[in-house]
Order: structure tokens, then C-alpha cells, then sequence
């Protein structure tokens, strides 16, 4: 044992005689880890290997370098089939001593059989995947790669685990504590074996037995032969039998009387306190088995729950890249429709192509030709955002009205019949705020005139106030003639948009 500030030997004493410092401490933490070193051999070599590797963990922690500890800790990983955990622990521990370590001779093992390691390899795949399987629901492919993940690693306690509660799911429970005594036989304290025999044990009604089987050898009662005199009268065989001589009643009467005395004593003083520290005992576990077994089920049911949410934020974010990909696609294809129906003169094919293009999805030399294309078809594309919204409007579709009258807005803003249609389809939407908006543009884009005034009394229904005080009330000067006809209806003014000159 080597001082842990300057590396000088230590003798018996609580100072380093090197460099004098106290070492107490350090000499503890050693035989601790020595004590739980031992503690996990004598575990592991009874297969408590759940045990073994508790105790062996707490020895490394008291001793990193306690080579021993750690390659016991890698053999225990092996038998429970974590042989990636092993040649973790192996591979460290060949870092600390390089010379005359038996980690090397269990990698050197590992590393010579390469299909061995492959199939090693294969299992791990595979028990991954049926895990995926569960979560997808897909039960009958999950106990299928399972069955292969145990054929190939019959030491793999987690693929038993996972095996026997898809049993148990689908009340299989014998088949289910069939894998679990197999489980058993490699690690005999492992919690969560005895977690889901205790399950079974309590959906059956019967308790499973983890003691071995052993058919004791039928013992022949030889009755005792009593002597027997043998002997010859004349040419006749005379067997003459043993003499019974019958206790007397006195003598009976005393030995009944004896055996029921003690009987008695004894039933006494062993046998009813020790049946009533047995009721208690039986009370006192199962009282510890369902609180541990109710904490056992919190902690899992909160591990699933995180699990399935983990899966869903996945899957989700999953399909909203897969529809945007999809969207992205769509808006390339119908850019490059209207670029070929532009070059062919065909602008309202080429219009029709545009409508569907997403500008935000395209990249910098994409978005140069949706420009070059809107430039060239923005008049078509606008008389047809137009007559969709007046069509959706006169089929009192209002949602689609505004959508198609928004698009003609983004492209014109001036034109009267727009603004009116989209004004009257967010009042019968019931959405009083943008229709106060767009009668205000009526007025702030044709004032002092009748339009003016209309879209005026309309806000004022709505309960709305003009901001532009000057309507046209009154003063009619210059005002379109056409304007007279109006009413409630918007004047049919083709394709020109709602300008009026000279206002």
C-alpha cells in the first residue's frame, strides 16, 4: 500500500513516514473495499450475482484501483449476458496494470473468437429491436426476436425479463414463470425476477418453488427380524417364534400419561410462541412486499410514461419534417410547371401552378425564378385570386373568400371591389375588428366619395369609428356616376380593379 500524496510505502502507523501526512482515511477506504471485494466473491460464488455487483461497485468506488474487484465485477456482467459492460470493466483494468492481468486473458478470449462476438453483437441488435417492437405495440414480432436473442445469449437476463412480461401481458403465466425460473438459475436474487414471479405467484395462485428438485431415494423399511430358534424333531422343521411378553396396564397407563404431560410442556413452551412469532413475521413481510412492490410499479409506471412521451415527441417531430419535405417538394414541382407554362405563353396555367408554391420553402436561386414568374403572371394570378373570392363569397364560402380576396389584396390594394367583398365576408365571419379594417381602407383609398359614406355606415353597425372624418357626406363632387347604382353590391368593373380617375 502506497502513500496517495507522495507514492512512499505506509507501515503500520496512520502517517506516511515519507512525507508525514495522515493516511487513516485512505487505509479505511482500502479495507472497506477490500470487505465489499469479498463480500461480492463470496455472492457470486453462491450466483447472487445482483449482490455480487452491488457489492463490487461499492468497492470500486472506495478503490478505483482495485484490480481484483474489477475483473470479478466484469465475470459478473458476463454471466448476466452484459458482456458489453464486461469488456468495459476489463478494458479499464487492463489500462491500470497492463502486466500480469487476467482482464487481458478475458479480451484476448473475446477477441479470438470473432463469431462469437458477432453474435454477441447480433443479439444486442436484436433485443434493441424487439424493444422497439414494444413500444410500437407490435407484440408477436417482439417474442419472436426474443426467443432468437435467448437461443443465441442464454444468459441475457434482460431478454428473459422482457420475454416473460410480454407472457404475462398476454396471461400466458406459465410459460411466463418458466422463463423466470431459468432467470433464476443464472441470478437468484435478481429483483426484478423475483418482482415478476411474485406477479404470477399472485395471478395463479401458486407459489413457484426456486429450491432445486431432488427425488430422495426411497428408503425400505426393514422390519426387525427377532431372533428365532431353529431346530429339528425327528425329519420336522420346527421354527419356534420369538416371546412377546405384553406390558402391564399400570405400565401403560404411566407411559400415556408421560407422553401427554410433555406433549403438553412442549407444546407450550415451542411450538404456540414460535407459530405466534411466525404470524407475525408473515405479517411484518408482506406488509415490506407491497410497499416495495407498490414503489416498484410507481417508478415503472413513471419509466413507461417518460418513455412513451419520449416516443411520441419523436414521432411527431418526424412527421412534421416528413410533411414539410413533402410541402417543399410540391412547391418546387408547381414552381417549375408555371416556369414551362410561362415559356410556353400559357399564363394561366402558369398563374394556376403559382397559387400552390410556398415562396418560404424555396432557396435564394428558387425564390429569384418565383419572383421572375409572380412578375410575369401577377395580373392573371391576381383576376383569378379575385374571381375565386367573389365566386367563394356569391356560394356565402366566406373562409375561402378571404383567403382568395387576401391573396388579390397582397397584389392590388386599390381596387374597390376587393376590399368591399373582403370587408362583408369578415362580417358574416362575425369578425368585426378586420372588417372595421377593411372599410377603413375603402375610405382611406376613396375618399369623398360614396363608397366613402357606405363603408362608413357600415362601421358605425359594427359599431365602429371612421378615422377619416372627411366621407364624402355631403359633397359628392367629382364622384364616379357609376357609384349611384352600387348600393349594397359592388359595381362589376372587369378587370379594372376599382380605380377611378379623376376622383
Amino acid at each position: 500500500m502506497n502513500c496517495m500524496f507522495c507514492g512512499a510505502p505506509l507501515g503500520a502507523s496512520d502517517y506516511c513516514g515519507s512525507c508525514n501526512r495522515n493516511v487513516g482515511a485512505q487505509k479505511k477506504a482500502l479495507l472497506l473495499s477490500n470487505l465489499y471485494y469479498n463480500q461480492g466473491l463470496e455472492k457470486a460464488q453462491i450466483r447472487d450475482l445482483s449482490g455480487a455487483i452491488d457489492c463490487l461497485k461499492r468497492s470500486l468506488k472506495l478503490n478505483k484501483l482495485n484490480i481484483q474487484a474489477r475483473n470479478l465485477l466484469g465475470l459478473a456482467y458476463f454471466e448476466t449476458g452484459e458482456v458489453v459492460a464486461a469488456l468495459s470493466e476489463w478494458v479499464i483494468s487492463k489500462n491500470i496494470q497492463p502486466q500480469g492481468n487476467l482482464a487481458a486473458e478475458f479480451i484476448q478470449k473475446l477477441q479470438g473468437n470473432p463469431n462469437r462476438l458477432d453474435t454477441i453483437n447480433q443479439t444486442i441488435k436484436k433485443y434493441n429491436q424487439s424493444l422497439l417492437y414494444c413500444r410500437q405495440g407490435n407484440v408477436d414480432m417482439a417474442v419472436m426476436q426474443l426467443k432468437k436473442v435467448l437461443a443465441q445469449n442464454q444468459k441475457l437476463i434482460k431478454g428473459y425479463h422482457l420475454l416473460a412480461l410480454l407472457y404475462i401481458r398476454e396471461q400466458a403465466y406459465e410459460k411466463a414463470r418458466k422463463l423466470l425460473r431459468s432467470a433464476a438459475k443464472i441470478d437468484k436474487t435478481n429483483t426484478t425476477t423475483l418482482r415478476f414471479l411474485r406477479e404470477v405467484d399472485e395471478q395463479t395462485g401458486k407459489v413457484t418453488s426456486l429450491e432445486p428438485r431432488f427425488r430422495g431415494l426411497s428408503r425400505e423399511k426393514e422390519e426387525k427380524k427377532a431372533e428365532r430358534s431353529v431346530y429339528y424333531s425327528g425329519n420336522d422343521l420346527v421354527i419356534q417364534p420369538p416371546a412377546f411378553r405384553e406390558s402391564s396396564t399400570v405400565a401403560t397407563l404411566l407411559n400415556l400419561g408421560f407422553g401427554l404431560v410433555v406433549g403438553a410442556a412442549l407444546l407450550w413452551f415451542l411450538i404456540v410462541p414460535g407459530k405466534i412469532q411466525k404470524v407475525n413475521q408473515e405479517a411484518n413481510q408482506k406488509v415490506v412486499e407491497y410497499s416495495d412492490q407498490v414503489a416498484s410499479q410507481a417508478a415503472e409506471l413513471e419509466r413507461l410514461q417518460s418513455s412513451i412521451e419520449s416516443s411520441q415527441s419523436t414521432v411527431d417531430s418526424a412527421n412534421d419534417q416528413v410533411a414539410q419535405a413533402e410541402e417543399k417538394a410540391a412547391s418546387y414541382d408547381n414552381l417549375m410547371k408555371a416556369s414551362s407554362a410561362l415559356r410556353e405563353e400559357n399564363y394561366t396555367t402558369a398563374a394556376n401552378a403559382l397559387q400552390s408554391v410556398n415562396p418560404d420553402l424555396l432557396s435564394i436561386e428558387a425564390k429569384s425564378v418565383y419572383d421572375t414568374v409572380f412578375g410575369e403572371v401577377k395580373t392573371t394570378l391576381y383576376r383569378q385570386y379575385k374571381k375565386d373570392g367573389e365566386s367563394a363569397y356569391e356560394s356565402q364560402d366566406y373562409a375561402a373568400a378571404i383567403d382568395q380576396l387576401t391573396k388579390a389584396q397582397e397584389i392590388d390594394a386599390s381596387d374597390y371591389n376587393v376590399l368591399y367583398y373582403l370587408a362583408m365576408a369578415y362580417r358574416e365571419t362575425g369578425d368585426t375588428q378586420n372588417a372595421i379594417a377593411q372599410f377603413q381602407k375603402i375610405i382611406d383609398t376613396f375618399p369623398n366619395t360614396k363608397r366613402a359614406t357606405d363603408a362608413k355606415d357600415y362601421m358605425e353597425a359594427l359599431g365602429g369609428t371612421s378615422g377619416n372624418g372627411d366621407t364624402g357626406e355631403g359633397d359628392t363632387q367629382g364622384e364616379d356616376t357609376r357609384e349611384e347604382n352600387s348600393g349594397d353590391q359592388p359595381e362589376d368593373t372587369g378587370d379594372n380593379r376599382g380605380t377611378e380617375e379623376g376622383e
